[in-house]
């Protein structure tokens, strides 16, 4: 994964699943430190809704750092094709993939995205489900269907790439936060 031609895609983390997702705090900050790495590093990130008028809308924290998101009715993320369009054309072809549910919407996404012809990666610690054993099942699948799998660490450091830059030390920054 490079910088260059990587976007982060966040999905479905809404106000009113996030309080049933198992460990959904931790979820929304490792969420969060992509969006914040992302963006030091020039990153393109995007994000979905699903069904807010249902759900609600993205949690705070990160509806001000996401922006305006499209909302869809679909589980995957391809309900969205908008989004995946504009990023083709900036010549993106590697995702990082968060969100919640691991495997209802994030599974989804994954699978149509490598369908699709997306190299596909996905952030295990900022992805979440209700119940462990969904979320360990999907997280199989997505690898067997050939997503890596990876951890929000992982990703910052490999767009980060080199450690001499001013870049380097907000994400060292990010990493050393003492999660919830």
């Amino acid at each position: 994964m490079s910088a260059c031609n990587s976007a982060l895609v966040v999905v479905d983390v809404q106000e009113k699943l996030i309080g049933a997702i198992a460990e959904g705090r931790r979820v929304v900050w490792n969420v969060r430190r992509l969006i914040d790495g992302a963006k030091v590093l020039g990153v393109p990130v995007v994000g979905t809704e699903q069904y807010p008028k249902g759900l609600g809308p993205t949690v705070p924290e990160l509806a001000e750092r996401l922006g305006p998101v499209p909302s869809k009715l679909t589980f995957s993320c391809g309900g969205c094709p908008e989004i995946f369009t504009a990023l083709r054309a900036r010549a993106i072809y590697s995702l990082l993939v968060c969100g919640i549910e691991a495997h209802v919407c994030v599974q989804q996404t994954v699978l149509d995205l490598l369908a699709d012809g997306w190299r596909v990666y996905v952030a295990v610690d900022a992805v979440g489900s209700r119940h462990e054993i969904d979320r360990q099942t999907a997280f199989r699948r997505m690898e067997s269907s050939g997503a890596t799998l990876t951890t929000t660490e992982a990703a910052l450091f490999e767009w980060c790439e080199i450690a001499c830059t001013p870049e380097f030390k907000q994400i060292s920054r990010l990493v050393r936060e003492e999660g919830p």
